[in-house]
């Protein structure tokens, strides 16, 4: 079974570089670990734990989405709802709520979830933001639940890997001739122009 160690980065877009640092370096507090990128293209990435990552693209023309109220539904053509970092404790959660209300930016109030509990807000490019802080008694990584009463077949499956739902491997890449091509950001770290 493969081994996930977390999100690696979620890659999103902007059309202001500085304001997209200004929200999510100094006001929420993640550091800015890494800069690629060349004229009309850049990539800055922002440290959300100690593997995980949110990585903003500058694009000339992006400009905000409008904003949507996390989890209404929509119809038509859609991506993304929001995105949701955890926090630690309930004094991270009051402490980020704090903070965004003092900037003057709209964070919601604290909602419980059962499970977690919650604020939201959204960032300089309309992207919409959820901070929540589990709930130990109620954790549903080691104890997953389907509360849903008409949760589809395939969800009553169970929360775990379904095996023989997907062709298995017959021929895996032999490690000899695994090859891995140089990206975009590549000749910054390994020093190749």
């Amino acid at each position: 079974m493969i081994r996930y160690s977390g999100v690696n980065h979620l890659a999103l877009a902007t059309g202001d570089m500085d304001r997209t640092i200004r929200f999510w370096r100094d006001l929420l507090g993640m550091r800015l670990v890494a800069g690629l990128g060349k004229p009309g293209y850049r990539q800055y990435f922002l440290q959300v734990s100690e593997r995980d990552l949110v990585a903003f693209f500058e694009w000339p023309g992006v400009r905000p989405v409008e904003e949507k109220e996390h989890g209404r539904p929509v119809t038509g053509t859609f991506i993304f709802d929001h995105v949701a970092f955890g926090v630690e404790t309930e004094d991270d959660l009051w402490g980020i709520k704090d903070r965004i209300a003092a900037a003057g930016i709209w964070v919601s109030e604290v909602i419980d979830h059962g499970f977690i509990h919650s604020i939201y807000t959204y960032d300089p490019n309309g992207i919409p933001i959820e901070f929540s802080r589990s709930i130990p008694e109620c954790d549903i990584v080691k104890c997953p639940v389907m509360a849903e009463r008409a949760a589809t077949d395939f969800a009553r499956e169970g929360s775990e890997p379904q095996p023989g739902k997907w062709p298995p491997v017959t021929a895996p890449t032999p490690k000899q001739e695994r090859k891995v091509y140089p990206g975009a950001g590549s000749e910054l770290f390994h020093g190749k122009k």
